[in-house]
């Protein structure tokens, strides 16, 4: 694996560190006035979710690791397990479905996930940024009720809570943006 100077770390590099998989979340080049400069990073282990607040100088090196990225298609749960396949290899995988955390109503049958590996354990799933969904229960338009930003909850087919603009009703299919938790647009 590559080793990479303390001050060549980008936010969303995965390193080794500690004995552990960490994924840099935010990266601060600081210059002080005495002393050499430091990259303050702040990373996130991919196993367990814990945060570090970690400094690296320049001259520091660290082991930066490759993820190998697949794609694989959604078919099932079972007792809180995962299962994708693999579609060149047709090999199925379980995965916890602590994984996908807040993100998991939006997994649908069939859909396709980009799974990351390290060697040969799944670190990370990813879900399609725009997900169709219906719109399941939401408040009727009232009359007059038209400025540009007013929206009202809704609830979609997958239990959902969400924000829409007031003209969309019961029943219509919506795009939601997976990672912002918002309505993005009429399907």
């Amino acid at each position: 694996m590559p080793k990479i100077n303390g001050n060549e770390i980008r936010p969303g590099n995965v390193l080794e560190h500690d004995n552990g998989l960490w994924a840099a979340v935010k990266v601060n080049h600081v210059k002080p006035g005495k002393g050499g400069a430091f990259a303050q990073v702040e990373l996130k282990n991919l196993r367990d979710g814990r945060k570090l607040n970690e400094r690296f100088r320049s001259e520091d090196k660290v082991e930066r690791v490759r993820l190998d990225q697949k794609d694989q298609q959604f078919l099932y749960e079972s007792d809180g397990k995962l299962v994708f396949m693999d579609s060149q290899t047709f090999e199925q995988t379980e995965l916890d479905a602590d994984l996908l955390g807040e993100r998991r109503p939006f997994l649908q049958d069939g859909m396709t996930a980009t799974i990351e590996y390290y060697g040969d354990e799944a670190l990370s799933v990813s879900l399609p940024q725009k997900v169709t969904c219906k719109v399941a229960e939401t408040e009727p338009v009232v009359k007059g009720q038209t400025a540009a930003n007013s929206y009202k909850p809704a609830i979609l087919d997958n239990g959902v809570r969400i924000m829409i603009p007031p003209f969309v009703g019961e029943g219509e299919n919506i795009v939601v943006n997976t990672e912002m938790f918002e309505y993005s647009e009429r399907a």
